[in-house]
């Protein structure tokens, strides 16, 4: 099992600074904005084709 990927910034303001929150299990808390977020990822969206084989 790997590790969990960490978002480099903020969505909220930009910052950098983000530590991992240790109340909400996957949070991380930014100390330039303070607020408490996390990231999840949902899945994979492939577009749907309509090929037609052969001649």
């Amino acid at each position: 099992m790997t590790e969990r990927a960490a978002p480099f910034y903020c969505p909220y303001c930009g910052d950098e600074d983000l530590r991992p929150e240790e109340d909400h299990a996957g949070a991380w808390l930014c100390t330039g904005c303070r607020r408490v977020f996390s990231v999840q990822f949902v899945g994979l969206s492939i577009p749907q084709t309509n090929e037609v084989s052969g001649p």
